[in-house]
């Protein structure tokens, strides 16, 4: 997609989808083609919020000749910093279910890349920002490992991550944002676990049978090894709670219970495999008392890398997502096992 193109599709469609806050389309059709030799040289990017084009990410991107046409939404005055997003032409929306929401922080980046606006957008992973909207939108996301990229977020829970059409798109991100990047070829098939509600949520049983049908196709094509054993979390929503309050030791039991045992399972297995989400996409009046963080807030924690790849259908037509965690450390890793994961959990709309 050139920029020219990126910025007719935002010109016909954002007045519907409301993706994005701003659009830099002079600034952008002049940076074209400024640096040819670069790798990225005039591949349009949109960035997460008012901010996003501070970000460290943002500025690898750029360096890599990248070219940023807009911000996009994030939650708006008044709103659940969970659900909303809010762009210059209004409440954000499921390019799926418009009376659905498409989930957050990093709203307006799944839109943009779901509905063909541009090819990647920044996002940032605090609870599930980055995957749970992925998930509802149909699209891949990537939360990197807590600290490999530098994030202004002082808890240490926020990390950088990126929102693309699909897992293998994302490696020009990666190649960009990470000093020493190399490539790795997973030994397939891959070793996982699964557990459809980490031992805590309450998962939609037809988000859980989605989710569970892709990992089935992912053994059948032998891209993973699945140990049947269950596996299960503490609920760790106290203590994300206390950690963001900058109160980190109320939950440090916690924490230290669930590092435990997600250290004996990567000892074991390369993968653990859940929903990336318990619900499917809520309606725009609030996700009511679901916790639709439940099953990605763990991970920011802890601190592992985590993906959400498109599993399917509800047969309400909202996309699932399923949500592949991995080593700390294991980003390349994880999204080269992401790539193949998704030629096999191909969404079928019902």
């Amino acid at each position: 997609m050139t920029v020219e193109e990126a910025l007719e599709r935002i010109a016909r469609l954002d007045p519907q989808l409301c993706a994005f806050i701003e659009v830099w389309g002079e600034a952008a059709s002049s940076a074209c083609g400024v640096s040819p030799e670069l790798p990225l040289t005039g591949i349009p990017f949109a960035v997460k919020g008012p901010l996003g084009i501070r970000s460290y990410a943002a500025r690898r991107l750029i360096a890599a000749g990248a070219v940023p046409v807009g911000s996009t939404a994030v939650p708006g005055p008044g709103t659940y910093w969970q659900t909303w997003g809010l762009g210059a032409h209004g409440r954000t929306v499921n390019p799926w279910r418009p009376d659905r929401t498409p989930g957050g922080s990093s709203a307006g980046s799944a839109v943009a890349v779901a509905a063909g606006m541009v090819g990647l957008a920044t996002g940032s992973d605090g609870a599930g920002s980055v995957r749970i909207p992925a998930a509802w939108c149909g699209v891949f996301g990537l939360k990197t490992t807590n600290g490999l990229l530098p994030s202004p977020d002082r808890t240490g829970l926020t990390t950088a991550g990126v929102l693309t059409r699909t897992a293998a798109d994302a490696r020009a991100y990666l190649r960009c944002v990470l000093d020493g990047y190399a490539e790795v070829r997973p030994p397939f098939p891959v070793r996982a676990r699964w557990s459809p509600d980490l031992g805590f949520a309450r998962t939609d049983p037809e988000v859980e049978s989605v989710a569970r049908a892709a990992v089935e196709r992912l053994v059948s094509a032998g891209v993973v090894r699945l140990d049947e054993r269950p596996f299960a979390l503490l609920d760790p929503r106290d203590a994300w709670q206390a950690v963001r309050r900058g109160q980190p030791s109320a939950g440090s039991a916690v924490r230290a219970e669930n590092d435990r045992r997600l250290g004996a399972l990567f000892a074991e297995a390369e993968l653990l495999l859940t929903p990336a989400t318990p619900n499917r996409p809520h309606g725009h009046e609030g996700p009511g008392e679901l916790y639709s963080t439940a099953l990605t807030w763990a991970f920011n924690l802890s601190g592992h890398p985590a993906a959400s790849v498109p599993a399917g259908f509800t047969s309400d037509g909202c996309p699932a997502g399923l949500q592949l965690v991995a080593a700390r450390g294991a980003d390349v890793s994880l999204l080269e096992m992401a790539v193949a994961a998704e030629r096999y959990t191909i969404m079928v709309r019902p």
